[in-house]
């Protein structure tokens, strides 16, 4: 581990850890806010911490326990959203931060105890611009479990590290991030147009202007997924629609990978259209479907039964819903020309 000079007076060397601002975008998390944010506080990290909460008009007394928090700890500020929406929230708590070091937790994000530590060194030690780690799901409920499972998997999320791990090294995005202030300046912060996948065109305008984003796989964070396939669907329905406006506002930044799940979905479409004058056409969305248990079968070994059970379902549902959402995604969600 680096170490820096603490006083040529004694000729010890201890590290000196900086200042962290942590920002969190908050809307409707009255349950889990006050045990993300003690997560928060209770870091095994050495330097200076303050956390921002910038919370948006909830429908729970989410602005009640964050109020309490500022109240009951100096280093906690409290900053309104009044959109509601993700980056608007990152960026007023990121202007209302102080410190050169900015990490992004979520409102129900559980840290492990040397999150910041390591995303510190990491930066240090690579000179990357943003460091981020896993985002580990971790299912309750079968159906939670089986979810978790398919966000795990190759088959469920394709090849993207900060869900299925890997080696430590470049990465095109990362989960969350612990960003320096400088790099989050240079590209003009969130771009509040995006309301999902604002991350990943983030760090795509950092990588764009010489920065480095690295994929740490010690930064693991926990993560409940969704517990419903309504919730599913709606989740992933989103995340391929907005795909699809980053892929309109960045040329060049569509690969197979992200257009496996619109193929497939007009591959069965199209099978099952012709099958009423083509019985040959079902083979198509039945081959989908036996590729899609032979899959649950290889990925699901050590799942309960119950969770097995529902792993098709939530492969399907995944695959779907993306698809679905990248082909139907209307120009008008297109990013506006500057005039």
């Amino acid at each position: 581990m680096k170490e820096f000079p603490d006083s040529p007076r004694n000729g010890q060397t201890t590290r000196v850890w900086p200042p962290i601002s942590v920002v969190m975008p908050v809307l409707n998390e009255e349950r889990h806010l006050r045990e993300a944010v003690r997560q928060v506080l209770a870091q095994r990290y050495d330097g200076p911490i303050e956390v921002v909460l910038a919370i948006g008009p909830s429908r729970d007394r989410t602005q009640e326990v964050a109020d309490a928090l500022a109240a009951e700890d100096p280093r906690v500020t409290v900053v309104p959203n009044p959109t509601g929406r993700t980056p608007n929230a990152l960026n007023a708590a990121i202007g209302a931060s102080r410190n050169g070091i900015i990490a992004r937790v979520d409102g129900h994000a559980m840290l492990p105890e040397d999150y910041l530590q390591v995303a510190v060194d990491t930066l240090e030690r690579t000179g990357a611009d943003n460091v981020g780690g896993i985002m580990a799901a971790e299912g309750v409920t079968p159906f939670e479990r089986a979810v978790a499972c398919a966000m795990t998997s190759r088959i469920g999320v394709g090849n993207a590290r900060f869900h299925t791990g890997g080696e430590p090294g470049p990465a095109d995005t990362v989960y969350l991030g612990v960003f320096r202030r400088e790099a989050l300046e240079r590209v003009g912060g969130y771009d509040e147009h995006f309301q999902r996948a604002q991350d990943w065109e983030m760090n795509h305008r950092i990588r764009e202007t010489g920065g480095l984003v690295w994929f740490q796989p010690r930064m693991r964070v926990s993560y409940r997924p969704r517990p419903t396939v309504a919730a599913l669907a709606k989740q992933y329905f989103h995340y391929g629609r907005w795909r699809r406006v980053v892929a309109r506002t960045h040329e060049g930044t569509i690969n197979l990978r992200y257009l496996a799940p619109p193929l497939a979905v007009l591959a069965m479409l199209f099978g099952l259209l012709v099958a009423p004058f083509y019985w040959p056409g079902l083979l198509i969305p039945g081959a989908y479907v036996v590729a899609i248990l032979a899959g649950s079968v290889l990925t699901g070994r050590g799942l309960p039964a119950a969770a097995l059970a529902r792993l098709p379902l939530v492969y399907a549902t995944m695959h779907v819903a993306w698809g679905t959402g990248f082909l139907t995604s209307p120009p008008s969600l297109g990013k506006p020309s500057d005039p």
